[in-house]
Parts: structure tokens; sequence; C-alpha cells
């Protein structure tokens, strides 16, 4: 958390907590394998969804919206960071917003979030993309 390289990355100090938080989960020592094992092929419009989002609260701020979780997704993804199966599975898991997701940038939380977790394509992504790390059919 206080690293100056993860303090210039992510100068919100509840995105440092989120990017730590989603490594909590990683064994020690295995931070090698865990990245070795992300992938970086979500479709190009989950990033610009997630670019959109950050223009947004950066011109109006993200006022109640957002956990430092979701501030961080939208940085990874507009940066075109690889993504692990558990940051993957968190971002199928969103599809529970997905109600919110049609309103107007401004009216609520639910579009800014939305977008800032990928949109449409982000969230369909990593839905297929899960099932298949996982073998599943």
């Amino acid at each position: 958390m206080a690293d100056p390289e993860t303090q210039e990355k992510y100068p919100d100090q509840a995105q440092r907590y989120a990017v730590c938080g989603s490594m909590y989960d990683t064994p020690l020592g295995n931070y090698k394998n865990v990245f070795a094992q992300s992938y970086d092929d979500y479709p190009k419009a989950a990033s610009e969804n997630a670019k959109i989002a950050l223009k947004w609260a950066d011109e109006n701020g993200w006022g109640k919206c957002g956990t430092g979780v979701g501030k961080a997704r939208a940085n990874q993804l507009a940066k075109g960071e690889p993504l692990t199966e558990s940051t993957i599975a968190r971002m199928a898991g969103f599809a529970r917003h997905r109600q919110n997701s049609q309103r107007e940038l401004g009216d609520g939380c639910g579009r800014l979030m939305w977008l800032a977790w990928g949109g449409d394509e982000g969230i369909e992504w990593a839905q297929r993309k899960l099932k298949q790390i996982r073998g599943e059919k």
C-alpha cells in the first residue's frame, strides 16, 4: 500500500486497498503463477467503456458511486491490464446490476458503475471467459 510505484499507479487509497485485497486469496510466493494465469483478451469495447466511466468521474466526481474495487476495475480495464480468474469471476457476477445499466450517466450510480466494470461487452466476455477457464460447456 505504501510502495511509491503502487501509489503512483493507484493514487486513491481505496483503489490500492482493492488491488491488495484482490491478491489476498493468492497463495504467498505464487504471484508469478497468478500473472501467468491472467487474461487480457477482453473486448476493446470493455476498455472503452471503462475509459468513459473514468472520464465522467474525472469531470464530475464519483460522488457516492462505486467502491475501491469498482474504481480499480475501471483502471485495470482502461489500461488493458491482465485479469486473474478471480477478477473475471467478480466481473461476471456484476451482471446482477444489469437492471441499472441503461440509465443515463448522472442518474444515480448504475450506468457509471456498469461502464466501470466494462459495460455489456465486459460483463458478457467475463461470463464466457469464466466458463472457458473452468472448462464448462
